[in-house]
């Protein structure tokens, strides 16, 4: 049977490397976690949230699944902003997408692909509310491009919508939310301009994000 213990190895190495640079690091990593973002992304394993923003375990609490999707009744994506926003007291909510997404592209193309086909629904939805701005693109690389932002877009507002987010806000607790697409070729995180800090900011930065878009 194979095996992955190359894995084990990787792992000892890796703890022996940063116990030489810096004797304290997991003790001191051990003993709290106070992360000031939460990254929502997704599960693609070339989107890696630490490495992408440079930094060390311990300064982002991170939530991942396929095309980084914000459902109002998935309880672990819940579970998880509920955590950060409450317990951990993040000041920071990225949710980032990125160019090549699998799973907008299987949306997009709406081939059958099993199970997954009803969590991909939500990137259609996305679409479908977009049709026109996305059929006025030259072709559908484009399109692919767009509607990853777009559902960047979108999946912030569902996360400004959650009752966690509306209460945080309604007691005063400082939290920001931003939209964010990352590009495989470069390395490089482009803000889309889609922030909110309230629900006033919030219609008002979406209209004005969606019409920059259309352009």
């Amino acid at each position: 049977m194979p095996t992955v213990n190359h894995l084990l190895d990787r792992n000892r190495a890796w703890s022996a490397a940063v116990r030489a640079s810096n004797p304290e690091f997991f003790s001191s990593l051990a003993s709290q976690q106070a992360p000031r973002y939460l990254w929502i992304g997704c599960s693609d394993s070339r989107v890696p949230a630490n490495e992408i923003v440079d930094l060390p375990p311990g300064g982002i609490f991170v939530h991942r699944n396929v095309a980084n999707v914000v459902v109002h009744t998935d309880l672990n994506c819940l579970s998880v902003l509920q955590f950060a926003v409450d317990v951990l007291k993040v000041e920071h909510v990225l949710v980032v997408g990125h160019y090549g997404c699998g799973g907008v592209h299987a949306a997009y193309q709406g081939k059958p692909l099993g199970l997954i086909d009803n969590w991909l629904r939500h990137v259609q939805d996305v679409a479908n509310k977009h049709t026109a701005l996305l059929e006025r693109l030259p072709d559908d690389g484009t399109r692919e491009d767009r509607l990853c932002e777009l559902n960047v877009v979108e999946q912030v507002v569902h996360v400004a919508r959650t009752t966690v987010v509306q209460d945080a806000w309604r007691n005063g607790q400082p939290l920001s939310l931003h939209g964010w697409i990352y590009k495989l070729h470069d390395g490089l995180v482009t803000d889309l301009g889609m922030e909110a800090e309230s629900p006033a900011t919030l219609e008002r930065c979406y209209a004005e994000t969606v019409a920059r878009l259309a352009l």
